[in-house]
């Protein structure tokens, strides 16, 4: 089962919205087991004094009252059975007597429905009475057995077969427990209202450290190397800021040797690149002259020159490549850029090449006008025909169109198509890297391996991107996208 939408609800809530409820959480839980605690307590202690109070007071009574026996029922009977009702505490009881087959009570309404089996059974089995609290119909009532004994010896008692119960409602106790209980309720929100103040106290200050993180992690990632987070007290967080800081310190020191290193070695490059640029210019002055005089030579002295020719040629590209590569690096590229006719460029940058015969096919509308730097949009063509020529196979076709943009104005799209194996996997994701080649094994090959960079280069000057892959019927292709108008874009 997918856990991506179960992670994007838990971000959802930010974390001062969960520290808030976990500490809102702890506070009920505490908050609630006070109250149920104080609850429980205060109930027991009032049930248990009214309990105790009634037991008492009803052993009392039923021991100060004599009854003979054998036993006869009557308005006797009632009577004193409703003289020790009227003496119940803590309220009234209804008082009940069993005798045998004998029954009577003090009330018009009999309640012996209350008194359970079990009471009779413990009454019996007791001699010193039972009780138990039950409830009937909702209403809550205190039932107390309590047999008569007499003693005919000092240490034994024996019943007398008269068992007298005492029902007493406890309405006013089950109010007072229901006071209680509302009074514990009350009381528990508005604490968990008042537990919000430290809530939000408490979740200010472990956020305020966090969110300085944050702001400076964010600094950092813009290039603000020098950020640094204040140090408040010696807790957990204070450590998070000190490493923080002292990371922080690490990598500025890094980054800063890297950046001079960097330059360094761009500088190097571009110093060596300018000072090649005037022994290639006589080198390769002087091969053009042995060029024409080469077919006057024997053919050993002949060759040697050609080669030295060719290889000069390919050192004088190879300086021309990374003096270009060296401007990039230093931010030192601009755009001239002017209003061309499309299609009539790529024309050109064929023909000034001498690609214009079968092996090249072009599908380039007119009428597709741009604002582009000219001299930048021939090498990124002639760069890719070239490399569809040395690295593919013919026949090379290029094809022109626009295509409209939903986040941008109209785009420009260039695809350049060779007819060769393709793109191996492998090679795709370096293919525009510098100095990269395809074939480990080609050392000397004819490119530089600076040609796609430089194109990736002058394609991302003008505000575009570049694509390399394969065509499904076989063959590498490489897509160019440029904005209509790229002096915005440059900018």
């Amino acid at each position: 089962m997918s856990t991506g939408p179960r992670r994007r609800r838990i971000r959802a809530f930010g974390l001062r919205t969960r520290l808030l409820l976990a500490f809102l959480l702890v506070a009920a839980v505490s908050a609630g087991t006070t109250a149920a605690l104080t609850y429980r307590e205060a109930r027991n202690a009032l049930l248990e004094t009214a309990q105790d109070t009634a037991v008492s007071s009803f052993r009392d009574q039923v021991q100060q009252t004599a009854f003979g026996l054998p036993l006869r029922n009557g308005p006797g009977l009632e009577e004193v059975l409703r003289d020790v009702a009227r003496k119940g505490k803590p309220h009234p009881w209804v008082v009940f007597a069993e005798y045998g087959s004998l029954r009577a009570s003090s009330g018009e309404n009999p309640v012996s429905s209350v008194i359970t089996p079990e009471l009779r059974r413990a009454a019996r089995a007791n001699p010193h009475g039972s009780f138990e609290r039950v409830v009937k119909d909702g209403v809550p009532y205190l039932t107390i057995a309590m047999p008569m004994v007499f003693k005919p010896s000092p240490d034994s008692l024996l019943p007398s077969g008269l068992v007298l119960y005492a029902v007493m409602p406890m309405t006013e106790e089950q109010i007072n427990v229901d006071a209680l209980l509302m009074a514990a309720r009350d009381g528990a929100l508005p604490g968990l209202a008042i537990a919000l103040i430290p809530g939000l106290i408490a979740a200010r200050s472990v956020l305020r450290p966090v969110r300085e993180l944050r702001q400076a992690a964010h600094s950092m990632g813009s290039g603000q190397l020098d950020t640094r987070i204040r140090v408040r007290g010696s807790d957990e967080l204070a450590d998070l800021a000190g490493t923080f800081n002292e990371s922080a310190g690490q990598l500025e020191c890094s980054i800063k040797e890297l950046r001079e290193a960097g330059e360094r070695a761009r500088r190097f490059a571009s110093d060596v690149s300018h000072e090649l640029r005037t022994p290639l210019a006589g080198m390769l002055a002087v091969t053009e002259v042995l060029d024409e005089d080469a077919d006057r030579l024997d053919a050993d002295t002949a060759r040697a020159v050609r080669l030295v020719s060719a290889e000069t040629g390919k050192l004088a590209v190879l300086v021309e490549d990374l003096m270009e590569i060296s401007r990039f690096d230093a931010r030192a590229a601009e755009l001239n850029t002017d209003e061309v006719d499309v299609a009539e460029a790529i024309r050109q940058t064929m023909q000034s090449r001498h690609w214009t015969d079968d092996r090249f096919r072009g599908e380039l509308p007119d009428g597709i006008r741009a604002r582009l730097d000219p001299r930048r949009f021939d090498l990124v063509i002639a760069n890719l025909i070239g490399n569809a020529l040395r690295h593919g196979a013919a026949p090379v076709a290029v094809r022109l169109r626009t295509a409209a943009c939903p986040a941008g104005p109209p785009v420009l799209i260039i695809e350049v198509m060779d007819s060769g194996p393709g793109i191996r996997p492998e090679t795709l994701p370096h293919i525009f890297d510098r100095f990269y080649k395809a074939d480990a094994a080609r050392t000397r090959s004819a490119g530089s391996g600076l040609g796609l960079a430089i194109t990736l280069e002058n394609v991302k000057l003008h505000g575009g991107t570049i694509h390399a892959g394969n065509v499904p019927e076989g063959g590498a292709v490489f897509t160019v996208e440029i904005p209509l108008h790229a002096e915005g874009a440059a900018g």
